[in-house]
């Protein structure tokens, strides 16, 4: 008997979740915990692995579809049955385009095609004409049928495979150029084969486009909304000369990721200040429940990952029982996970405080919104060279180029007062300023 595909139970609390892309088509030869399909739930967005080796029979739930935990989403023939006449999934509801993967997915897919005869066989004309019109807008078939062209023989590059104008006229700059259409699946932050600049990796969709809002996407608003409604939010900022830092990791990081295996970043700088600070003001790491205020024993960082398709916090749990080294491998490790969608429900869960760094982008700084149920986060903004007036051991003041960053704390006014949250971010300030622990 062939083998059933469900929907998991990705944690406890979560009863459904989302297909946001199916990585084999029907016909296709899979492997045992070999990545099948992904989905999106409100904790994380997550690659599941084939249950069994052999063949995909049938997808019965087409992307784009949120269904319960245990749904059968297709079959598999294992090795040695019979795995004639595969079945792809509805046509009638066309995949979201929900960009967790910056690869286009529409490339590969016609690539097999022309595949052997247990692939799934092309329909017929009316059948194609509905998926190249879900895959592209009216004016992009418009020049393509000026130009007597099939979709069908395109890449589509925008979200969920979806042809671009700039698809279209890349392919006619370079029709019958075979590297140059073999070469477009290859990578998503390739830019199409035209005279403009290159796009990025997950290219938006041509103006006057409208796609549907990705489960990813929903989730985010959600959860900024009601923390809008739910905190009173307040921000401070502070200006930090991080000279000593920006010159250590200088000295240090070749050494550092020779010995440990590791990149040395910034982040972890950031995160231990941060931390030396909370034990001072636990009140920073503490929340609102009902009527009472809990004070959290650990300190569990929730770290922001901006990611091609939205924005994910994993958390450091007890990150105050780690030391340096301790924070830079799970700093790096979730970041990894994160982008790779090997996350768990609980690597999202239990945070206490947040750290977000919009600088990495080149924001002087921001004014991030709180991550419930937190009641604080601190935004780092980018390191940049400034003058700055320095004073010497005599009281000397001179002018001095030092490398600057600037830190922003939003935090919960309705637990946290404005003096609490300046003596924290104060302390975080002279912890980076006069920076002195051993970073291993």
């Amino acid at each position: 008997m062939p083998t059933d595909i469900v929907m998991p139970q990705m944690g406890e609390s979560i009863v459904e979740g989302t297909i946001t892309k199916w990585l084999k088509k029907p016909g296709d030869k899979v492997q045992r915990d070999e990545p099948l399909f992904e989905i999106s739930t409100d904790k994380v967005d997550a690659e599941i692995p084939a249950p069994a080796s052999g063949v995909l029979q049938e997808i019965k739930i087409g992307e784009g579809t949120t269904v319960g935990v245990n749904t059968v989403l297709g079959t598999i023939a294992v090795d040695g049955e019979s795995a004639a006449a595969p079945k792809a999934a509805p046509t009638a509801q066309p995949p979201a385009p929900q960009a967790a993967v910056p690869q286009p997915p529409a490339a590969p897919k016609e690539e097999k095609k022309a595949a052997p005869p247990q692939a799934v066989s092309v329909p017929a004309a009316p059948p194609a004409e509905e998926e190249e019109e879900a895959r592209s807008s009216p004016l992009v078939r418009k020049i393509a049928h000026e130009h007597g062209i099939s979709l069908s023989q395109v890449s589509g590059t925008g979200l969920g495979g979806r042809i671009t104008k700039q698809d279209i006229m890349g392919f006619i700059a370079h029709q019958g150029s075979a590297p140059a259409a073999a070469s477009a699946p290859a990578s998503a932050a390739q830019a199409p084969a035209t005279s403009a600049p290159a796009r990025p990796a997950t290219p938006a969709p041509y103006p006057g486009d409208l796609v549907p809002v990705t489960q990813m996407r929903k989730l985010i608003a959600k959860h900024m909304i009601e923390s809008r409604r739910t905190s009173a939010h307040v921000h401070c900022m502070y200006e930090v000369d991080f000279t000593r830092i920006v010159n250590l990791r200088n000295k240090l990081k070749a050494g550092f990721e020779q010995r440990h295996g590791v990149r040395l970043t910034f982040m972890p700088f950031f995160v231990r200040a941060a931390i030396i600070a909370i034990q001072q003001w636990p009140i920073v790491n503490a929340n609102i429940e009902g009527e009472n205020i809990r004070y959290h024993r650990n300190i569990n960082i929730g770290i922001a990952v901006a990611l091609d398709w939205g924005l994910i916090v994993p958390v450091l749990k007890n990150a105050g029982d780690l030391n340096f080294l301790g924070l830079q491998r799970g700093i790096t490790d979730l970041g990894e996970r994160a982008r790779t969608k090997k996350l768990k429900p609980e690597d999202v869960e239990g945070s206490t405080f947040t750290v977000t760094n919009p600088g990495q982008f080149g924001a002087v700084f921001g004014l991030p919104i709180i991550n419930q149920p937190n009641s604080a986060i601190m935004g780092v903004g980018g390191i940049m060279k400034m003058p700055l007036v320095v004073t010497d051991k005599d009281g000397n003041d001179s002018i001095a180029i030092r490398s600057v960053v600037h830190l922003t704390l939003g935090y919960d006014h309705r637990l946290i007062d404005g003096a609490v949250a300046d003596q924290f971010m104060a302390q975080v300030k002279k912890n980076l300023e006069n920076w002195s622990e051993d970073i291993g």
